[in-house]
């Protein structure tokens, strides 16, 4: 008999796309086992998750919000929800960089304070590791899920999103900036009494392809008081930059570089 963790492992490597041998060699469970697990009528209590705040008879918030609020970030940004080709629930899966170990702990902390019957896996890929989660209320949780590339759909935020993010703006921030954003220095040459200097500024880029997300994220750093300008590099993705000193120095206060 195998435990809980173990299915929602498994089903989780099968559903990243590793072929039904590849995750036999590598869990030691029989290829068979893994097919019973896949198309059992009855899916195992704990991997669809209790009802979400969102199915309750007069639906709310989330627990904690600002987990939510970050997490919200980190969806929109660079996450994605799928449904299990042969079952009732979903996959949520965020793309995190190995260059920032701390991002993935972050990532896989937000998913446990907002789902804390749901599992959390990473699934390495090349360069990034997929932190997934499987429950059947994903979609509840982040209705802008939906066919095809975000860019090309609506994206906007429900009423009671906005009141989360609203109560924790720099949370969302936080979320957006961690999945499409870099921090990075700056430097130009002035002449200056009839000498060359060398100076050095901070700044912060947030890219994506979504005019809405975009919106999101300008709308938000206007109501937390920072300044922005769009700095678009090329016709597919569109840049926003914070250069402005005092501008920089509130999102470090609050955001900081990744890790």
């Amino acid at each position: 008999m195998y435990d809980i963790a173990t299915h929602e492992h498994a089903l989780a490597l099968v559903a990243s796309g590793r072929s039904m041998n590849s995750v036999s060699k590598q869990t030691g469970i029989s290829r068979a086992a893994i097919r019973a697990w896949q198309t059992r009528i009855e899916p195992l209590p704990r991997l669809l998750g209790s009802p979400c705040p969102r199915c309750r008879p007069a639906p709310g918030a989330p627990e904690d919000t600002a987990a939510y609020a970050y997490l919200l970030g980190l969806y929109l940004g660079d996450g994605c929800i799928s449904a299990h080709p042969r079952g009732v629930g979903h996959y949520l899966r965020i793309a995190c960089a190995d260059a920032w170990p701390g991002l993935i702990e972050a990532c896989r902390t937000a998913i446990k304070a907002v789902r804390p019957e749901s599992g959390v896996y990473n699934l390495q890929k090349q360069g990034c590791v997929s932190v997934t989660s499987y429950d059947r209320h994903w979609p509840c949780l982040f209705p802008q899920h939906g066919e095809g590339k975000k860019h090309n759909r609506l994206i906007a935020l429900e009423p009671w999103q906005q009141a989360i993010v609203d109560a924790h703006p720099w949370e969302f921030i936080r979320g957006l900036i961690h999945s499409d954003s870099c921090r990075i220095t700056n430097w130009t040459e002035k002449t200056i009494g009839g000498r060359r200097k060398r100076y050095e500024y901070v700044r912060y880029f947030f890219t994506n392809t979504s005019v809405d997300i975009l919106g999101l994220f300008t709308d938000t750093l206007d109501k937390v008081g920072v300044e922005w300008r769009s700095a678009n590099q090329s016709r597919v993705a569109q840049s926003i930059s914070i250069a402005r000193k005092a501008s920089v120095q509130l999102m470090d206060q609050h955001i900081g570089p990744k890790y």
